[in-house]
């Protein structure tokens, strides 16, 4: 694209939304990946991207473009390599708030290359659901045919009224798949390598919208974040067996999270023995607005009420090497 088609796009952009923050999907080019960079299971990969398997066999990666082959500025991809193909697999995007696409148009764009399931493309879905499970209505149905060349695919599709659907509850969120097609059960091996995914509002696919590292790290840990090994927070006995404590978080999170169940230890007590082998740990209360989180510990043995405690986080989960805490959609 050239800079005058650039610019041309921004003014029509820019006669009926913001130039800024318009993009709806988070981490869209692929740079965050606080749980690792390679996940073969059906869950989360790279941050806010979910790897449905629906009974295939799949790998995703982050992936580095080789120096000046970017692409617009993007420096990274999502790569899913699938040996084993099967219906509905493929990459799965959520955007909170069923109400983030106001009624109007609405486009989704984004770059794409590899190879083609069985039927020979990929399907191209967009779906609101009030609830976060139960489907509301399609507004993109579409497909795309992948070549060995990058590719920028742009889609425009009408945003109905809600007029009619379910109060949306604090899940509620906007479907954006790209899969092996729902109707396609072949088991052919294909690849998807995917960046610069955007979705926003108008009848324009803008450039991609950059932000700095920080930024998108900020909005990811806001469904998931994780603690340093061996981190420590401060909490109080409330009786010999249980406590109560407040964990710092990076940033608030969306929703009460659930957190990993790796083990506690404890320091600086100088009571006698206290037995953590049996240790678990609840959320007593979440603000979405406190970057603290209340938490209920129990299982102890040897605690003392009112005496302060250390606790230390060990273990690992999820590829955190302390706790994940996640409030993922």
């Amino acid at each position: 694209m050239s800079r005058q088609s650039e610019l041309a796009e921004l003014s029509r952009v820019y006669d009926s939304s913001a130039l800024s923050n318009r993009n709806l999907i988070i981490n869209g080019g692929m740079t965050v990946a606080q749980r690792g960079t390679s996940f073969t299971g059906q869950e989360y990969t790279l941050d806010r991207f979910y790897q449905l398997e629906s009974g295939a066999t799949a790998t995703t990666t982050q992936e580095t473009f080789a120096l000046g082959s970017e692409l617009e500025g993007l420096t990274k991809y999502l790569k899913q390599a699938v040996s084993t193909g099967n219906d509905y697999c493929g990459i799965i995007h959520k955007v909170e708030d069923v109400k983030s696409l106001p009624q109007g148009k609405a486009t989704l764009s984004f770059y794409a290359k590899g190879t083609n399931p069985a039927a020979g493309s990929f399907q191209v879905v967009v779906i609101r659901m009030h609830d976060g499970s139960t489907v509301h209505d399609t507004i993109l149905d579409t497909t795309v045919t992948l070549t060995t060349s990058w590719q920028r695919f742009t889609k425009t599709f009408d945003v109905g009224s809600l007029s009619g659907m379910t109060t949306p509850t604090a899940n509620s969120l906007i479907y954006i798949a790209i899969r092996q097609s729902q109707s396609d059960s072949g088991t052919a091996a294909w690849e998807l390598n995917l960046t610069g995914m955007q979705l926003e509002v108008g009848t324009e696919a803008t450039p991609f919208e950059h932000r700095s590292f920080g930024q998108e790290l900020a909005l990811c840990q806001r469904y998931f974040q994780m603690t340093n090994a061996f981190a420590h927070f401060a909490g109080r006995g409330t009786g010999t067996t249980t406590a109560v404590a407040s964990l710092p978080l990076t940033v608030p999170m969306r929703a009460s999270p659930t957190l990993s169940t790796n083990s506690i230890s404890t320091r600086g007590y100088t009571s006698a023995a206290i037995d953590v082998s049996s240790a678990t740990h609840t959320v007593q209360s979440y603000s979405a607005n406190d970057n603290l989180l209340s938490l209920s510990l129990s299982g102890f043995d040897n605690l003392l009420d009112d005496r302060v405690i250390n606790f230390q986080i060990t273990g690992s989960a999820n590829g955190a090497t302390g706790w994940s805490i996640d409030a993922e959609l």
